[in-house]
């Protein structure tokens, strides 16, 4: 087992990746931008659309996945850090939805392994996919321009 990156790298890196993600919501950067955060070698798995390797893979992945989800944030609520492991708890919350008077919102978490030099070697999103389906269709949800279903 190889020992782990500094407390500060790996701090760095995430925060990094986290400033990215909100350039992502507020729609400063294309979802297929954050491949540049992932070594050559990264393993990349989601809820949704399963399991993808490298950087190109993930950014076509991310690049579909996120197509037509207008109005969609992933707030940060939670970063903690182990070696270099890292847990994320974020929301997924949808604009102008409610869902029995309360703003649509999910959790999630994301396990991040990384790798060094700013880049992450793995990545799994976990959230439960099918609630989400269900609230976004009982709130009313209608998909934006260019989404597709994940993948069966």
């Amino acid at each position: 087992m190889t020992e782990a990156h500094s407390r500060s790298e790996v701090e760095a890196a995430v925060a990094t990746y986290l400033e990215h993600r909100e350039a992502l919501d507020r729609g400063e950067a294309e979802w297929g931008t954050v491949a540049r955060f992932f070594t050559d070698d990264a393993v990349f798995i989601d809820a949704a659309w399963g399991r993808h390797d490298g950087p190109e893979a993930i950014a076509t992945m991310m690049t579909a996945a996120m197509a037509g989800l207008d109005g969609f944030s992933y707030p940060t609520d939670v970063v903690a850090i182990e070696g270099d492991d890292v847990l994320i708890a974020w929301r997924q919350v949808v604009a102008g939805l409610e869902l029995d008077g309360r703003p649509l919102e999910h959790t999630g978490v994301t396990i991040l392994r990384y790798a060094g030099e700013g880049k992450f070697s793995f990545e799994e999103d976990l959230m439960n996919v099918a609630k989400v389906g269900t609230d976004l269709m009982a709130a009313g949800w209608e998909p934006g321009s260019g989404f597709t279903m994940p993948p069966a």
